[in-house]
């Protein structure tokens, strides 16, 4: 969330900031700072009957203390009238705070001053790319048939249960999920990652925090009756694990990896684009998360991603890393970078990771803070990224590995999965 003083202060920056990202609102930036103007007038205003008030309380002590009671019942008298003009102060000023603070959870965070300009992903710039496009067998066809024809997930029998988009793991396709997932755990917590396993449904304060709300708000589900939403990723529960809170800066950084479903209504999605594992209502992602010293922040990004790509090498699949440009960008983030791997029966590429730059916009929410070493209070910056979101990575491993004979599986899962190929 961004903070009203910085607005204030940087006011053409903030706007141009803001059109970068395509964010059509840039009139609320006005309208804040008028809003806060209205909250100085009115503070002003109750500060100064306040003293009045104050002054006169005063003076009636000491003119009992010189027997002038005709003099101290007119000030008490005063002090009645001046109390009464306070009268609806508090509301008023609960009421243009709480105004302020509804249109701060709506405007996004500013780009980095490293986010190229663009409106789509067509914009977006390819950073670098690795691995090599493999050439397919004749006759090689896309996952949703290998799928079948290897008996590994069941989409019929998942629409049955739940609907649409809600895939059903069985046999070998589940513990492919089992041995991905474990690998990536393992990946992360031996770069030095603490595991957690979170909830899976998030109240309404978490979801605020990280910039899921308002931003997200028809793309969740969510449950009225405990005022709770399915977590689309693993980063909001974990990142608000530390909601409310202040750090030692000597415990920097805190790094958090976890597994967990994720859930998305991906209202509107629709076409080839979302056939197969393309895109699904429920899957499976392991994650990584950073608090950090706003100092370091854009050299942990770069770490991160090396740390993605490493990840992406060793499961021996073609990717390339994108630089998101402004209108590509998601609500939360200063910087972002994608990370796709090539689908070779498809013919396309499929986004598999985005590790993101939050700055202080995350912190200020949720309110986590670092006690610096002159002890003051700070925001820090938090950072996050997929590591890795398992169904296109499964589409692309079962594509690109397929031979006449099966599927063969990267060496770094044989010891996972149990066994070197699917056949």
């Amino acid at each position: 969330m961004l903070q009203v003083a910085f607005i204030r202060q940087e006011t053409a920056l903030v706007k141009e900031r803001l059109s970068l990202k395509n964010f059509s609102e840039t009139g609320l930036v006005d309208e804040v700072l008028a809003l806060d103007d209205r909250r100085k007038k009115i503070q002003l205003e109750f500060d100064t009957i306040q003293s009045k008030i104050n002054a006169a309380s005063k003076s009636i002590g000491q003119l009992m203390g010189k027997g002038l009671k005709e003099e101290a019942e007119k000030a008490k008298q005063d002090v009645t009238v001046l109390k009464q003009q306070t009268a609806g102060f508090d509301e008023q000023l609960a009421e243009t705070e709480k105004k302020i603070h509804e249109i701060l959870l709506r405007l996004p965070n500013l780009p980095s001053d490293k986010v190229p300009a663009g409106r789509s992903a067509a914009d977006n710039i390819v950073v670098r790319e690795g691995g090599n496009k493999p050439a397919l067998p004749a006759g090689a066809v896309p996952h949703w048939d290998l799928i079948k024809k290897y008996d590994l997930i069941d989409f019929e029998t998942g629409a049955k249960i739940t609907g649409s988009g809600f895939p059903l793991y069985k046999g070998r396709g589940a513990k492919l999920q089992r041995a991905l997932t474990q690998y990536f755990l393992d990946y992360n917590t031996n770069a030095g990652y603490m595991e957690y396993l979170p909830p899976f449904m998030v109240n309404e304060a978490s979801a605020y925090g990280t910039g899921q709300l308002p931003d997200k708000e028809g793309q969740m589900y969510y449950m009225p009756a405990d005022n709770f939403y399915l977590i689309p990723t693993s980063e909001v529960p974990v990142t608000n694990i530390y909601r409310d809170e202040i750090l030692k800066e000597e415990n920097l950084p805190v790094k958090m990896t976890a597994y967990s479903p994720c859930f998305r209504r991906e209202a509107g999605s629709f076409g080839k684009d979302v056939r197969g594992l393309n895109r699904v209502h429920q899957f499976e992602k392991v994650e990584i998360v950073q608090l950090v010293h706003p100092a370091k922040s854009y050299a942990v990004l770069e770490e991160m991603v090396e740390h993605v790509e490493g990840l992406v090498k060793s499961l021996g699949l073609p990717y390339r890393i994108l630089k998101l440009c402004g209108g590509d960008m998601g609500f939360a983030s200063a910087l972002t970078y994608d990370f796709e791997v090539f689908s070779a029966a498809q013919e396309r590429w499929l986004e598999v990771s985005s590790v993101s730059n939050f700055e202080a916009f995350q912190a200020n929410r949720a309110r986590i803070r670092f006690k610096d070493v002159k002890g003051k209070n700070q925001l820090l910056h938090t950072l996050n990224g997929s590591s890795l979101a398992l169904p296109r990575i499964v589409a692309c491993l079962l594509e690109n590995n397929q031979t006449e004979t099966g599927i063969r599986l990267p060496e770094v899962l044989h010891s996972y999965f149990g066994a070197a190929e699917i056949k």
